[in-house]
């Protein structure tokens, strides 16, 4: 066992009553902050919140770093950089403590695809964030939801040396603590209007009839016209589905904490977050699990097939048994099951893959999902990171086959999708990790609030139901932008 496994970390319970959100406002203005928030705290998928800052060490993937292509048949995809940080920090988890205890965490951008594979370019990519921004995390606050309880913890890294650790431990959590008790306002600002995108410098944009000053990068024909175009794909038998998205984009009006707030009590969410890259904020209300390892335990939740909720509870409940018993949206989460099967299988023990849940009906805010789970155990000779990029970007956002339906959403979206359609998540010290797909998914930054939504197509879409399915998704976010 080596040191820094018979290490124990400072640890110190928080004041009964300190809510996540309140730990997440009070440390808002710090450099790097991130909020893995479960605002819809199910009694599982939901136990656990944790907010972290200040991260001594940043692993970041530049928007210019060079993608797969004939010019480069090998480059760095970021997974590789992160491992290689990681290497020097291990830790055990205290049992009887939530599961993130320090680590890794951030974003994974549905652009690192084109680290992984060669899929090709969108026509504009104005914003251009960065693929991957992951900071290394020392003292994380950790709460349960489940046992109302939270605590500071504090790994003391990135010393090596006992006796320094010990003391960057004790030294790091009681600031955090003292943070997170302090009487005065949470401080924090917008992003700099310096920093602004000119409206000329857009991808060319439509006006939508839902909000005045709310525009898309396709008008109602185009969105029409590209799922025809990918269902004649799936006739042309080079795929069996795609998820295709149109970018909504409206000017930012405040600060994108408020935004989050906002968000998160109107939209609330099992892997809602929010994560402060400098120029750009992640503002997210997913419902979806990408994958999680724990103990070698894998597991994933692909969402396929949506119905938008009905006010009337008889209502609301047709909706959930017209979902439940759609062969269309059945096939299109059974198609996507099979995919991570096998995205799973790769690094997963033999015969260890398994369906456990398969195509139930889970309720949101405003949708109805079909939900499945596929679980297994990891190789001995594997590791979380290897998974992880095995399974990236998720098949619930891309399509199958995966490489394929990437390269028809290159050829068919107008914009990069940036951070949307990627994850974000941790990966602990301890080689624990649990990620989201970054679906109703807001992305804040240079004068701008980004807000993609989308579907997965099949041969039996109907080009005006996938279009107001992309609202009905849109729903709760857009909500978010009124005040009040």
């Amino acid at each position: 066992m080596n040191r820094s496994q018979r290490f124990t970390p400072f640890v110190e319970e928080l004041p009964r009553g300190l809510q996540p959100v309140e730990a997440f406002q009070r440390l808002a203005g710090e450099r790097g902050v991130i909020f893995l928030d479960s605002a819809s705290t199910d009694a599982e998928l939901g136990r656990y919140s944790f907010v972290a800052c200040d991260p001594f060490q940043v692993v970041k993937l530049a928007h210019d770093s060079p993608v797969l292509d004939a010019t480069h048949p090998s480059v760095e995809d970021g997974f590789t950089n992160l491992q290689a940080a990681l290497a020097p920090f291990a830790a055990e988890t205290l049992a009887e403590l939530p599961p993130f205890q320090g680590g890794a965490a951030g974003l994974f951008g549905y652009d690192l695809s084109r680290r992984l594979e060669r899929i090709g370019a969108a026509q504009f990519d104005e914003f251009r964030t960065p693929p991957m921004v992951v900071g290394l995390y020392d003292v994380v606050v950790a709460f349960d939801h489940r046992q109302q309880r939270g605590w500071v913890i504090s790994q003391g890294f990135p010393e090596q040396h006992p006796a320094r650790r010990i003391d960057r431990a004790a030294a790091r959590g009681r600031r955090m603590l003292e943070w997170l008790t302090n009487d005065g306002s949470p401080t924090y600002c917008a992003a700099a209007a310096a920093d602004a995108i000119a409206c000329e410098q857009l991808a060319p944009q439509y006006p939508t009839t839902r909000m005045s000053d709310l525009s898309s990068n396709f008008s109602r024909d185009a969105y029409l016209q590209a799922v025809g175009r990918v269902v004649e794909y799936i006739h042309a038998g080079d795929i069996f589905q795609a998820n295709l998205s149109q970018r909504l984009l409206k000017p930012a009006s405040g600060s994108p904490v408020d935004l989050y707030l906002r968000l998160r009590e109107r939209n609330p969410a099992t892997f809602a977050a929010y994560f402060d890259m400098g120029a750009f904020q992640i503002v997210s209300a997913s419902p979806e699990r990408l994958v999680r390892v724990r103990d070698q335990k894998v597991e994933a939740r692909p969402i396929k097939g949506t119905r938008s909720r009905r006010h009337r509870p008889e209502a609301d409940l047709y909706s959930q048994d017209d979902l439940l018993l759609s062969d269309k949206d059945r096939a299109e989460n059974v198609m996507i099951v099979d995919l991570l099967r096998n995205d799973l299988s790769k690094y997963c023990q033999a015969d260890s893959v398994a369906v456990t849940q398969l195509c139930a009906v889970e309720t949101f805010q405003y949708v109805h999902h079909l939900v499945s789970a596929v679980v297994g155990r990891l190789r001995d000779d594997a590791t979380p990171i290897d998974l992880l990029r095995g399974a990236f970007p998720g098949g619930s956002i891309t399509g199958a086959p995966k490489v394929r339906a990437m390269e028809i959403i290159a050829e068919l979206e107008p914009t990069a999708r940036g951070p949307y359609c990627g994850s974000l998540g941790y990966l602990g010290f301890d080689s624990a990790l649990d990620t989201n797909i970054l679906i109703r998914t807001i992305t804040a930054g240079r004068g701008w609030w980004q807000v993609p939504v989308g579907g997965g197509i099949v041969a039996a879409s109907d080009p005006n139901e996938e279009y107001e399915e992309t609202w009905h998704k849109a729903e709760g976010m857009l909500r978010a932008f009124e005040p009040g």
